[in-house]
């Protein structure tokens, strides 16, 4: 059966509002990391050549796959790279739906990026929390998950965020499991989305490795900036076209 809707479960304390509901065969659980532990009927399990062996899973399905770099990197890739589209797990996770599955929708769940000081960051309990590290591709979450949300637009996916937490980095609109198979990917502005991807091509910071801090030194924060900018603005555009 074709895949119709992507849901990736990230470690944010909201996953487990994803526990108990009840998926449909045209749906797919990507699990990001340590999340394989929320449900044990996930499908694909998608992490960095760096995630533990200790925490992952000691057998898998006979319907369960491991995504590892050498899969997720040509198809990042063929979005631009990790530069431009952000060196988290979630973002790589979601363009690797998007060129794997070509979905009518993404629904991410967990993945909000959003580290209180007290209580409990992670499903787990509390974790390190890797997006707010120093990484010159994350200077605007917000402007990563636009451009996220854009590209995949063009492609007619919608992505959207199933969390109920108050507050998110993702610019995604919100969404409830119950209405999945009838969300509809935005009115997105061609123009727009034509400057920020030619002012990308312009900068030239594509690492074909993927292997992008191994460069950082090359990378100008100010031209960075600039383009979280133009994919801010166009997302702005879309949504008030919207």
């Amino acid at each position: 059966m074709p895949i119709d809707t992507v849901i990736i479960m990230g470690s944010g304390p909201g996953v487990l509002d994803i526990k108990q509901i009840k998926r449909s065969p045209s749906q797919t659980l990507v699990a990001i990391n340590n999340a394989w532990r929320v449900r044990s009927d996930w499908d694909w399990l998608i992490h960095p050549e760096d995630f533990p062996q200790a925490r992952q899973p000691s057998s898998l399905h006979q319907s369960q796959k491991i995504v590892r770099a050498q899969d997720y990197v040509p198809i990042q890739n063929r979005y631009g790279g990790f530069v431009y589209a952000g060196g988290t797990m979630a973002f790589t996770a979601a363009y690797w739906a998007l060129g794997a599955f070509r979905p009518k929708v993404i629904a991410m769940i967990g993945c909000d990026m959003i580290y209180p000081k007290q209580g409990p960051t992670h499903f787990y309990g509390t974790g390190a929390p890797d997006p707010l590290r120093n990484d010159v591709t994350l200077r605007s979450l917000e402007a990563k998950s636009a451009r996220l949300w854009l590209l995949a637009a063009r492609q007619d996916c919608a992505v959207v965020n199933l969390s109920t937490e108050c507050c998110s980095r993702l610019l995604y609109p919100r969404a409830k499991f119950s209405n999945l198979s009838s969300i509809a990917p935005p009115l997105w502005q061609a123009d727009d989305i034509a400057r920020a991807l030619s002012a990308e091509k312009k900068a030239g910071y594509f690492i074909p490795s993927g292997e992008y801090w191994k460069e950082q030194h090359r990378f100008d924060v100010d031209v960075i900036d600039a383009l979280d900018r133009l994919w801010l603005m166009a997302a702005e555009q879309s949504s008030l076209a919207a």
